[in-house]
């Protein structure tokens, strides 16, 4: 590999799930703003919902997300109360504006969820927020958790997509990250739910994780193919222990270095692409027909804090500890804690932290950045249509970019920016070009391959 491509491989740079990235938003923002916000949409806008459920039974030692081990159900219950608190004191806001494309349960666990705990929250939130006729319901899930009343109350109350973590099947790799989860646990996840009726199955894989050889993650890739998946994530571990702490417990020296986490990366999407998926963005990959692949080949494709999805809600309405909203004006994220979270809901009803109200110039390289993690290209015409004369310093920038690739990375022809298929392992290089904000703040990030 040529050192310019190893350092961009090594380089740390967002995920570019939203812009302004996380690191940036700040506590300027309050719940009297946020209200504002929501008072201000169009009453017919679409609105996308994510509750954050930060529990779980046991602590992956791989795990980035905001969550905490729990061995009882006490906290969870308590939790919930105040979920439904502030569901409703957002729905007060909008005041009837607004209807439901989508809720996704995200965690931690969801899957950790009373039966009846589950039923109670889909049922909240259908009343709340008007679900449309093709409203899609989505949850996490871990194998683990999984008993067979949670299988029916998850039909029961609507479920039609599910997110199962495999990460890796490979025993030594498992007891490293501690996360011991069998393929046939895995699989019997996927037949309860199809049975059930659920249309979607994505499973995640990791690479880059302790103890793994190309060889060892070409192994779980079969496996996860045998389960048929509709979609197919392939992240790269982000070990980021001086922000998540017990990230400690993997030791540093096992993990494959960039050049080798760049060959699983390729090992393994070649694999999934031999067996007929679609290569969408970064990291994911879909059968042809499922909506994701008609989404990305239509250039209709979006990312926000899920990644990935065909959500074009201008909306994401975030409930939770730590969950982050996004609107047309800005971002707001509650706070992380969750007896804080709970305390100033019951006090106030909402519990904004911190956030950003976004400047036309974020909205402009918000959208370049999207469309180059999306669609791994900028159509000329299409930014200057939408950004007017703003757009002529990121053409510049574009110019720039594509003079100093000695790669092969970027091509650059005056009416379209686009990544290569070899640079599509750097796209979050590439798009980090375009981040004024990357080189101003304190925020340290996972590498970008």
């Amino acid at each position: 590999m040529p050192n310019s491509l190893a350092s961009r491989a090594a380089r740390p740079v967002p995920r570019y799930t939203s812009y302004p990235t996380a690191p940036h938003f700040h506590p300027g923002i309050t719940d009297a703003d946020y209200a504002g916000w929501l008072g201000a949409l169009p009453t017919e806008t679409d609105l996308s919902l994510y509750v954050h459920v930060p529990f779980c039974d046991r602590l992956c030692w791989f795990c980035g997300c905001h969550t905490k081990q729990v061995l009882r159900y006490g906290p969870i219950a308590a939790y919930l109360p105040a979920v439904h608190l502030e569901m409703e004191e957002v729905a007060r806001h909008l005041d009837g504006r607004g209807r439901a494309t989508a809720l996704h349960l995200g965690g931690g666990s969801p899957s950790m969820l009373r039966p009846d705990d589950l039923i109670a929250l889909a049922q909240r939130a259908r009343q709340l927020f008007r679900p449309r006729h093709d409203f899609e319901f989505s949850i996490e899930i871990d194998p683990n958790d999984m008993t067979e009343d949670r299988y029916d109350a998850f039909a029961a109350a609507g479920v039609n997509r599910i997110s199962v973590g495999v990460q890796d099947f490979d025993p030594r790799v498992q007891q490293a990250i501690n996360r011991l989860q069998s393929f046939e646990q895995t699989r019997a996840v996927v037949e309860g739910m199809r049975r059930r009726g659920v249309s979607s199955v994505n499973l995640d894989v990791l690479y880059g994780l302790p103890h793994q050889t190309v060889g060892t993650l070409e192994a779980t890739i079969e496996q996860a193919l045998a389960l048929h998946p509709d979609r197919l994530a392939l992240f790269g571990y982000a070990h980021v222990p001086w922000m998540k702490t017990h990230q400690r417990m993997i030791d540093a020296a096992m993990l494959p270095d960039p050049q080798e986490r760049l060959r699983q990366s390729a090992a393994a999407a070649a694999r999934i692409v031999a067996a007929g998926y679609v290569a969408i963005g970064l990291d994911h990959f879909a059968k042809p027909a499922d909506r994701l692949a008609i989404a990305a080949g239509a250039g209709q494709l979006r990312r926000n804090f899920q990644g990935y999805t065909t959500d074009a809600a201008p909306a994401l309405i975030g409930f939770g500890a730590s969950s982050i909203g996004s609107l047309p004006q800005g971002y707001v994220q509650n706070t992380v804690a969750t007896g804080e979270y709970v305390r100033a809901v019951k006090a106030r009803g909402l519990a904004i932290a911190r956030g950003i109200a976004l400047s036309s110039e974020d909205r402009m390289r918000g959208w370049v950045i999207e469309r180059l993690m999306c669609d791994l290209a900028v159509s000329v015409p299409d930014l200057r249509r939408r950004f007017g004369s703003a757009a002529e310093a990121v053409l510049v920038e574009m110019a720039y970019a594509a003079q100093g690739d000695a790669d092969g990375i970027v091509e650059f022809d005056g009416r379209r920016f686009a990544i290569t298929d070899a640079g599509r392992p750097y796209v979050r290089s590439v798009a980090a070009a375009f981040d004024t904000y990357l080189s101003t703040g304190t925020g340290r990030h996972s590498v970008a391959v």
